[in-house]
């Protein structure tokens, strides 16, 4: 049996989370367009009969600017500690320069394959003078080429990855998908829509905690705190006799209902707590270790 950890890298919107929801089928990390989306290292499970493959999406690799940057960009290190394939996922309409010194830094010691993404936004042309650019580079045992919107042809992927894997005995032996706790992935869909619904600095300065999950007989109830800096935001997220968190609040139910298979009770309050971005014990409250 083929095992081993495969981790995702790239800069902030390469389609690192787009591409472990493809290979796994199912969405267990939120897309949106901004950047700095992925705050968590999120792994994915995906066991068939002659292979175990665990996934990693990890935040993408920036300057930071915040305590919290430094916490996103530990899970990176993390990550690169354990992998036994690196993926080293890029925009093919990205500076290829750039993201190749980005890729040198990491100092890889283990395989990398580069995934050129997004092809069906350039020519074919360009898309060769990527693969050509990073086959030359020397930490690249492999380039593929993918749309991981459009969709991704799997099984041919998955081939390409046991090629640089080890046998060994599976490091999970149930069905799992993840190793987070669902509460984790209800608070990220609830944080996908404060990205999708609110613009400019807010989802940036927003987090979302979870402070009760749990099961009924019929329904899931779970409560959250949504997480600002200041009360102008708080202001902004409730909206105009409460329009906002209420929009927040049915769109976020209806996709975690979706999620779990499963109908759910939702509350949802807006919190202050001044730059909490910076703040250690707010940090590690909010499950950024």
């Amino acid at each position: 049996m083929k095992v081993g950890f495969v981790n995702i890298f790239g800069k902030p919107n390469a389609g690192k989370s787009t591409l472990l929801n493809a290979l796994m089928g199912e969405k267990l990390a939120i897309v949106s367009s901004k950047v700095q989306t992925t705050r968590h290292r999120i792994k994915g499970i995906l066991t068939e009969k002659e292979y175990q493959i665990v996934f990693s999406d990890t935040p993408g690799i920036m300057e930071p600017k915040y305590k919290l940057h430094e916490k996103m960009l530990q899970a990176v290190h993390r990550s690169l500690e354990d992998a036994d394939i690196a993926l080293l996922i890029v925009d093919v309409n990205e500076n290829w320069q750039e993201c190749d010194t980005t890729f040198r830094a990491l100092k890889l010691k283990k395989p990398a394959i580069v995934i050129v993404n997004k092809i069906d936004a350039a020519s074919e042309s360009k898309n060769k003078e990527a693969v050509d650019f990073f086959e030359a580079q020397p930490y690249c045992k492999k380039v593929v080429k993918i749309s991981a919107r459009s969709g991704i042809n799997k099984k041919k992927f998955i081939s390409t990855l046991l090629e640089f894997l080890p046998e060994g005995e599976p490091f999970f032996i149930n069905d799992d998908l993840s190793d987070l706790p669902t509460k984790f992935f209800a608070g990220e869909l609830i944080r996908e829509k404060i990205y999708e619904f609110l613009q400019d600095e807010i989802p940036y300065q927003a987090t979302v905690l979870v402070t009760e999950y749990s099961e009924k007989a019929s329904l899931v109830k779970i409560s959250a705190d949504i997480i600002v800096q200041r009360e102008s935001q708080k202001a902004i997220l409730i909206g105009d006799k409460g329009s906002m968190i209420k929009k927040l609040g049915t769109e976020s139910r209806k996709t975690i209902e979706a999620f779990l298979q499963q109908k759910i009770f939702l509350e949802l309050f807006v919190k202050v707590r001044p730059k909490w971005r910076d703040n250690e014990q707010f940090l590690k409250e909010y499950g950024y270790h």
